[in-house]
């Protein structure tokens, strides 16, 4: 478990973990604001939206056009924890033309903590330039939005229901007898959960590290045996 304590400056503190692999050298000029998700598109461009998102001053906001991410992680890395002012970071992987700014893409900061740069440059978390909201994770492919930001709709009990489309998930294992083989079919997981800051006891796969590329743990942070 990550330790609590007086910072260091001659140890600073870790960049964010990056979780899809992503690297790209900062595009000239403000290039990005003519490709996903901030090139403004019409209705019909775009295509049904599912989900819509917000900073809490309501200045930036974007759609979604995807039902549910195509992987959500809780990250557990220090980087993230100290980034969020939360234990871990929840994030949820769109493909970047899954989302469209419909409001306040002029107003967005940019940080690349592996750069310690507020230039364009990805990997860049996105926030909105007056009240600080992170919007997202920006890679090269992909986007990682932070479902906290969705706005949903109904009683209590129906916004848990249409939340759970963001939430990590049991890892279901399918058996191939044929193949003499097993399949697990979700990779939706805890990674960096050696650095956690609490126990998480959901049953959901846990990684000391990055997923697939570290030691599993169970619920406790104890190595299991492979």
């Amino acid at each position: 478990m990550a330790e609590m304590g007086a910072f260091k400056t001659d140890n600073p503190l870790p960049a964010p973990a990056v979780t899809n692999n992503i690297s790209e050298h900062t595009l000239d000029g403000e290039e990005w604001k003519h490709r996903a998700p901030y090139q403004v598109q019409s209705p019909d461009e775009f295509g049904p939206i599912k989900w819509r998102a917000q900073c809490k001053c309501r200045r930036v906001s974007y759609a979604v056009k995807r039902d549910k991410p195509l992987n959500a992680k809780f990250c557990h890395c220090r980087g993230c924890q100290v980034m969020h002012g939360a234990p871990f970071q929840w994030a949820a992987i769109f493909h970047k033309h899954d989302l469209s700014f419909t409001n306040g893409s002029a107003g967005l900061s940019f940080y690349s903590a592996s750069h310690d740069s507020q230039k364009y440059d990805v990997p860049t978390k996105v926030s909105c330039s007056f009240c600080h909201t992170l919007i997202m994770d920006e890679g090269r492919n992909m986007c990682l939005v932070f479902p906290q930001l969705i706005q949903l709709e109904g009683s209590q009990d129906e916004q848990r229901k249409q939340r759970d489309a963001f939430r990590p998930t049991y890892v279901y294992v399918c058996r191939l007898p044929r193949l003499n083989m097993t399949v697990d079919l979700s990779s939706r997981c805890h990674i960096f959960y050696e650095q956690r800051m609490m126990d998480i006891p959901d049953g959901i796969t846990k990684w000391s590290g990055m997923d697939e590329n570290s030691q599993r743990m169970d619920d406790q942070g104890a190595v299991m045996e492979s």
